[in-house]
């Protein structure tokens, strides 16, 4: 271990991974902090230990290679790095993180910080969304994964973006019976979209597979959709959509839905990263260099946390990250493979500007959500609300929207309505996302159990 060096990586899919595997690699001896109990991030998640018998080809498709791949880098340096799983880094102040794992608080101070938080699903409410048996394209997915079951029996996917048809690609493969695909994006977008995407033709035969599929077994594929609600009474029973104004009921009994990512960028706030809206992806993002440089020495970006990219882009960048601390730090680093990760992160971002393209955030959405529409189930806070206090003049600021409806103060922190509540605020000012403001993030990030106590405080007792 290089005296001196304390590095600390939140995170282990597949950026944390790698940039653990480059740390160990130059002799340093990286605390790796995740929530999850095996490594593999969200889209590479292991399934419980214990009589879990589905093979990783059926767990991850055409990616069961890469999967494999990071399960076996990080069990192949396992004795060489400070693991903590089950353990949720819930604040960052004074160089140092508190952490909450088994229902004990500790701090851990760092020399150097290496973010991989990952992303979560982008939503915006309907009429409906409350309903059981609505969920997440992200926890849908994990449902099959992790827990090797599905969310329902005939199941609809809505929203946008190239895991919209990857889930449902992985649910009709499953056995599960798929309701219909409702794109969000038009199919003349995706067509215009094409020939920037051929700078990555692997990842795009993948999507051209999956759809095909899926019409070809039988699945309806619409595109340029709007939900217009999801009916039921105990749970859903149908999704009703429109397109060019016709409205159409599917039979289901379950919806997953999602429009595209949305980063983890909450401990990058309060370690003091400066950040920058991002105009690709609806979103403030922590200010990085092409490194994974932060604008707090020695605190580093890495993978979606920093602006969605996929799983590919992120082992990059979780490499390029630990590169750039090692130089930081002094120690050596291979100049050649400095290059040829700086080239590879190029081409990703190229590609992911076609994606952009091809499954746009439907802007309009925001205007049609009506107002007695529930937007932060935690605290009960409507449509109307948020607006009310927008065109009243009361509020042009989002954390002042927070401060007089609530909105955001709940359970998920602003989460899963942060965006949502942005979207709403801009269209009643008639401004954009990117001047109405961003969420502060507060301690702690997520809920702790009350009886949560230090180690010192189980010693004592």
């Amino acid at each position: 271990m290089v005296s001196g060096l304390r590095p600390v990586i939140v995170g282990a899919g597949p950026a944390g991974i790698r940039a653990a595997e480059r740390l160990v690699a130059a002799g340093l001896r990286p605390t790796v902090v995740d929530e999850a109990a095996r490594w593999g991030g969200q889209i590479y998640r292991q399934p419980p230990d214990g009589g879990f018998t589905r093979p990783k080809s059926a767990l991850y498709g055409f990616e069961a290679g890469k999967a494999d791949a990071v399960h076996q880098a990080m069990a192949a340096i396992r004795d060489r790095v400070d693991y903590k799983p089950r353990t949720l880094a819930w604040n960052c102040e004074d160089r140092a993180l508190d952490l909450l794992g088994d229902g004990v608080s500790e701090t851990l101070p760092f020399s150097h910080l290496i973010l991989a938080t990952g992303a979560t699903d982008r939503v915006l409410p309907f009429p409906g969304w409350t309903l059981p048996g609505v969920f997440t394209l992200g926890g849908s997915q994990v449902a099959l994964k992790f827990q090797g079951c599905a969310v329902g029996r005939r199941v609809a996917f809505l929203g946008t973006g190239p895991l919209l048809y990857l889930v449902a690609y992985q649910y009709l493969k499953a056995g599960v019976a798929v309701a219909g695909v409702f794109d969000t994006a038009p199919f003349d977008g995706q067509l215009r979209a094409a020939p920037g995407m051929l700078r990555d033709p692997a990842t795009l035969a993948k999507g051209l597979l999956f759809v095909g599929w899926l019409r070809a077994h039988g699945v309806p594929i619409h595109n340029n959709v709007r939900p217009l609600r999801a009916e039921g009474t105990e749970r859903v029973e149908a999704l009703v959509w429109s397109r060019n104004g016709r409205e159409e009921r599917t039979v289901c009994d379950a919806v997953a839905f999602g429009l595209n990512l949305r980063s983890e960028t909450q401990l990058a706030d309060l370690a003091g990263c400066r950040f920058r809206f991002n105009e690709m992806d609806r979103a403030w993002l922590p200010e990085r260099d092409a490194a994974g440089r932060s604008s707090v020495p020695g605190v580093y970006i890495a993978g979606d946390g920093g602006g969605i990219a996929g799983a590919d882009a992120a082992e990059l960048g979780g490499e390029r990250a630990a590169l750039a601390l090692l130089e930081d730090a002094g120690l050596p680093v291979e100049a050649d493979r400095v290059a040829v990760l700086d080239r590879r992160l190029a081409r990703v971002a190229a590609f992911r500007r076609a994606l952009s393209a091809a499954f746009p955030f439907p802007e309009d959405w925001a205007s049609s959500i009506a107002d007695d529409t529930m937007v932060c189930r935690c605290e009960g806070v409507s449509a109307g609300t948020l607006r009310a206090v927008a065109t009243s003049g009361q509020a042009r600021e989002i954390n002042r929207a927070k401060a007089l409806t609530r909105a955001g103060m709940g359970r998920c922190q602003g989460r899963m309505c942060g965006a949502a509540t942005t979207e709403l605020l801009a269209r009643a000012l008639n401004a954009g996302p990117g001047d109405v403001g961003r969420l502060r993030a507060q301690p702690p990030i997520k809920p702790l159990p009350v009886a949560a106590g230090r180690p010192s405080d189980e010693a004592a007792s």
